[in-house]
């Protein structure tokens, strides 16, 4: 294969197996890499006396730099939905000679507000305090899920629900408070030199479309595809679309 390896970093609150449906396709392309983030999935938090504890998204895209230094990976495509985009933009500040092309998909450039920071870290309090079961898939899906998949493709929306459900709320602790730490990343995105598509659903309404267009319009020479019927898990919404639109990256 002629293309750079492809790494596809998942969402929040969700493990690597939200992208089993563009999985095939995508590996057909180019050898595919889609690890678990920390906390999430079948990746564990480091030890309570790691010196990286601190919540941070760094911490997450240095977890991707190893893994490409064990795997004698140089430079590759980096995807990424949502929380796995904001790793994306850590990494690309951390090391960009690591990056050939990038996938930005429901991802924004933006710090949070003071408001939704503060429902990260009441997210993550009661994560801890009460754990997840029932009240935190019940929170996500309307926000993860277009209006069209939730009302059409029952499938879909009980296959989020399982993944949610099963991730563990210490791992959902540790994320919010990374991404509640996150700054802005404008800048970062005007230096950008490298293949880009950002990728929105057109139902999203975490980061709509128009944050989608800022994005992209931030980005040199980047390409925007917006996706109907498809909220801010276009992976597992609009599959076909989306391995369309990140197969622009590969080279």
């Amino acid at each position: 294969m002629s293309s750079l390896p492809l790494v596809l970093l998942h969402a929040y609150p969700l493990d690597a197996r939200m992208w089993d449906p563009v999985r095939a396709p995508l590996a057909e392309r180019t050898r595919l890499i889609t690890p678990d983030q920390r906390g999430l999935g079948r990746s564990p938090l480091p030890d309570s006396g790691d010196t990286d504890a601190e919540p941070s998204l760094d911490h997450a895209a240095r977890d991707v730099l190893a893994l490409l230094d064990r795997l004698e990976l140089d430079k590759v495509v980096l995807g990424g939905c949502s929380m796995g985009g904001y790793v994306t933009l850590a990494l690309l500040r951390l090391a960009p000679e690591r990056v050939g092309g990038v996938a930005l998909l429901g991802a924004k450039a933006t710090a949070d507000t003071d408001e939704a920071r503060a429902n990260r870290l009441e997210v993550a309090r009661r994560a801890e305090a009460e754990g997840t079961a029932g009240w935190l898939a019940e929170q996500m899906l309307p926000k993860l899920l277009g209006e069209t998949t939730r009302h059409r493709r029952p499938e879909v929306t009980e296959r989020v629900r399982e993944l949610v459900e099963q991730q563990p709320p210490s791992g959902v602790a540790w994320a919010q408070r990374a991404m509640a730490a996150r700054g802005d990343s404008t800048e970062l995105l005007r230096s950008v030199d490298v293949p880009t598509v950002v990728v929105a659903g057109e139902e999203d309404t975490v980061n709509p479309p128009q944050t989608a267009r800022d994005l992209a319009d931030t980005v040199p020479h980047a390409e925007l595809v917006v996706l109907p019927e498809a909220g801010h898990l276009t992976p597992m919404e609009a599959p076909e679309a989306v391995v369309d639109a990140v197969s622009r990256v590969l080279g």
